[in-house]
């Protein structure tokens, strides 16, 4: 559990709240059913508009990483790559073969494969590397999707806020529909540039975080992969992936 992302969403939307108390407001008069239908329903179908079905699902997947991040280490990886450098050393690149079924990661399967199959190291890089930039523009794609919606949802909640003047003024003659209008027409606003920098936006960001994150530990990974099959000693090797951890 990412607890960061959890406390800085509670304080955001706690500080908004607070806020309207102190100032005098009613916390019930944030609650607006239309507003909310308007902004965060017009910002869902311009993001689906504009979005590929498969990223848009892949962007709506990838949310869970904000609070549950996928699982990295670098220090277990350089663990692991240098055990497995000494294991090559001494039996052989066949002996690692043993380990391929037990790796729960596909791209570390697919890169120790190669490896206990003879590919040339620069093979062995070249293949890896094309694999990594295509699932890393992928990812930054689905992303992006809630970046798209941290864009819209202001407009959007200006939208709304236009739509609750009309409706105000085309109720002038009745002064108990002014309030319900006037009302849509602000909270639709809080609601569009609320949700852009408080949910969005900040999702965008940590997802890309954890997206470079992976790829930093995958191209540690295939430099510890092409160490050991070009024969360097287990210590430059780890000494080379340290090099990655900041």
């Amino acid at each position: 559990m990412d607890k960061i992302s959890l406390i800085g969403l509670t304080v955001g939307i706690a500080a908004i709240l607070v806020g309207q108390v102190l100032e005098g407001g009613h916390i019930s008069s944030l609650v607006q059913p239309t507003a909310f239908l308007i902004v965060i329903g017009g910002t869902l179908g311009a993001v689906m508009l504009q979005s590929p079905l498969r990223v848009f699902l892949d962007g709506v997947r990838m949310t869970r990483w904000v609070f549950v991040p996928p699982t990295t280490s670098h220090a277990a990886l350089i663990e692991q790559t240098t055990a497995w450098s000494q294991v090559a050393r001494k039996e052989g690149l066949l002996a690692l073969e043993a380990q391929i079924g037990t790796l729960p990661d596909p791209f570390m399967r697919k890169g120790l494969q190669l490896l206990v199959d003879g590919v040339e190291p620069e093979r062995l890089r070249e293949v890896l590397e094309v694999e990594i930039d295509a699932w890393g523009g992928q990812m930054r794609q689905s992303a992006k999707v809630w970046e798209a919606a941290g864009g819209y949802a202001p407009t959007i909640g200006i939208l709304g806020a236009v739509m609750g003047l009309i409706h105000v003024m085309e109720n002038l003659s009745d002064p108990s529909k002014l309030g319900s209008g006037i009302a849509v027409a602000f909270v639709a606003t809080i609601y569009g540039v609320g949700s852009a920098n408080l949910i969005f936006l900040p999702v965008s960001k940590k997802l890309l975080a954890h997206i470079g994150n992976v790829i930093s530990q995958r191209e540690m990974l295939v430099d510890g992969l092409v160490g050991i099959a070009n024969g360097d000693n287990p210590r430059i090797i780890e000494n080379r992936m340290r090099g990655y951890v900041v």
